[in-house]
């Protein structure tokens, strides 16, 4: 890459969810690192720590552990990623989570407290984290959450993750109403299926991707670069007009269903 180019030069950010090398939130974090961007880095604990802290090395990055259920841990990440950082620019939520018998089951059947259980992780943390963020963002800045096609349409196999993010999605919205005139824009970036660790526990993963491979326009997956720059883009100059907005990232395949 051409290294004046660097639109995120002087950005600063924390990207939370990094789980191995084909998560999500890994993809964003090397896309923000190459384009100039100072991070923090989160994963879930100790144990994704020894496989995570060999990715944060590589861009420069201090690597903070934080459950983001635990709403103790959650407030002393943000403060500490800020506190390293000098204040916050951006941060980036990759995190989603259901237990597994209500993940693999049928929507009516699933539990209250499994339902809560995921809502809690993959949702409400993301307006924890908005919370706990805009103290630290007093020049403005961008919260960017990860959904997926499955909260506007009800996807074979994608069950409880579903009303989830449609939620999640909602929460946007309303993040980017009330956070807006405080300069905070609020995005969801909606990729298509990449074979990261937490979406190959959905059933029948693999025949899902092989399904967007033949539906999508561009008749291919998507990368974790391709996702990272638009993320990378949605946190830089070139989107500050823009807030509330669900993007696609997913080879066409929202625009042809």
């Amino acid at each position: 890459m051409n290294s004046a180019f660097r639109p995120l030069a002087g950005r600063r950010g924390l990207i939370v969810g990094v789980a191995n090398e084909h998560s999500i939130a890994w993809g964003c974090a090397r896309r923000a690192h190459g384009l100039g961007a100072d991070l923090v880095l989160s994963c879930l604990n100790a144990k994704a720590a020894a496989v995570t802290a060999p990715l944060a090395r590589q861009v420069g990055a201090p690597l903070l552990t934080c459950d983001v259920a635990d709403a103790d841990a959650l407030s002393r990440m943000v403060g500490e990623a800020a506190q390293h950082l000098g204040g916050l620019d951006f941060v980036v939520h990759s995190i989603a989570w259901a237990p597994h018998d209500d993940l693999f089951g049928r929507v009516a059947d699933s539990s209250a407290e499994g339902f809560a259980k995921a809502m809690q992780i993959s949702c409400h943390s993301f307006a924890a984290l908005a919370r706990l963020a805009e103290p630290h963002m007093a020049a403005g800045g961008t919260l960017v959450t990860m959904s997926y096609l499955g909260a506007e349409e009800a996807v074979p196999h994608y069950g409880l993750m579903g009303p989830v993010k449609a939620a999640l999605e909602s929460m946007v919205r309303y993040l980017a109403l009330e956070l807006g005139p405080a300069g905070i824009r609020v995005h969801a970036v909606s990729p298509g299926p990449v074979p990261t660790r937490a979406a190959s526990g959905l059933p029948d993963f693999d025949q899902l991707m092989a399904q967007a491979r033949a539906q999508a326009p561009l008749r291919r997956l998507v990368t974790l670069d391709e996702i990272g720059d638009c993320v990378a883009f949605l946190v830089g100059p070139g989107a500050t007009g823009m807030t509330g907005q669900t993007l696609y990232v997913d080879a066409g395949v929202h625009a042809v269903r």
